[in-house]
């Protein structure tokens, strides 16, 4: 229990840390590597408290859309690359330190199972485990089966709603309407032109 409370708060406290530096930092780009960092350390709070299904989609997925982002970021800005590499090696210890924390957090979330008094050992259960995945999704379809089908429906609306808000219709760009080819006769559609032998076409 030590080593949980330990870990608790130093994934806590660089988790709120980074998260002060996303808002205070100036460049765009050191934003989304400081939330990068804050959702790993958030999801080494999940790992502590037995929700690695949770911790595995918040690095999947948040830090899959963040990355996402970053890339938007360096295309839609400009960026002088060159300034960013010439403090490679001014900022290498810092970045150095940064990655040995990391590398200190996983190593311990891993082994965590050793070093944590109390715990028994996996031969030891007689029962089949109730995993978090089966286990969550029992609850959301059973328990908060309303709630979580309103916020299936509640983003699919605002799918549709920034679809429709972005779409553009302007009268010099010609666009297909599928009902009104479907709807179109074969008088409308076809013409049969009677050409006189030797006359040619035009």
């Amino acid at each position: 229990m030590i080593v949980q409370t330990i870990m608790f708060y130093i994934f806590a406290a660089l988790a709120v840390a980074a998260g002060v530096l996303v808002i205070s930092s100036r460049n765009p780009v050191h934003s989304v590597l400081f939330l990068i960092v804050s959702f790993f350390n958030a999801a080494g709070l999940f790992v502590l408290i037995g929700a690695e299904f949770l911790a595995m989609i918040l690095v999947i997925v948040y830090v899959g859309a963040v990355a996402v982002l970053f890339l938007f970021v360096v295309m839609m800005l400009d960026i002088d690359f060159a300034q960013l590499r010439s403090g490679f090696v001014r900022y290498l210890p810092i970045g150095a330190l940064v990655g040995f924390i990391l590398l200190a957090e996983l190593v311990l979330i891993i082994g965590s199972w050793v070093v944590t008094p109390g715990m028994p050992s996996p031969g030891a259960a007689r029962v089949a485990p109730l995993t978090n995945t089966r286990a969550l999704g029992d609850i959301l379809y059973t328990r908060y089966l309303f709630a979580f089908q309103s916020a299936g429906l509640i983003l699919l609306v605002a799918m549709i709603g920034a679809i429709v808000l972005t779409l553009r219709h302007r009268a010099d760009v010609r666009r297909q309407t599928i009902s009104a080819q479907l709807a179109r006769t074969r008088a409308q559609s076809v013409e049969v032109i009677s050409i006189p032998i030797g006359s040619g076409s035009r």
